[in-house]
């Protein structure tokens, strides 16, 4: 006789929980196209624009300081070879 069927354990079921840490809703997600979780119309083309333009006007001084970190490396390359 083997003794296959005494040696396998029962599998423990995995259980989950929720702690709020998802990346996103997804619970609306029928209408998430045109209105956000609270139920508010989504922003206007207008805002987004604003919100798009402030972005870039925060990160113009840093993307200037890395294109010239960039140009100073290549022209130092450049040079020695």
């Amino acid at each position: 006789m083997s003794k296959k069927g005494k040696s396998k354990r029962k599998k423990e079921k995995v259980r989950y929980i929720d702690d709020g840490r998802t990346i996103a809703d997804m619970s609306g997600v029928s209408s998430a196209r045109y209105t956000r979780r609270d139920g508010q119309p989504r922003a206007s083309l207008k805002a987004q624009w604003k919100t798009y333009c402030a972005a870039v006007r925060m990160m113009f001084v840093p993307m200037l300081v890395v294109l010239g970190i960039i140009t100073l490396a290549f022209l130092i390359t450049y040079v020695l070879l």
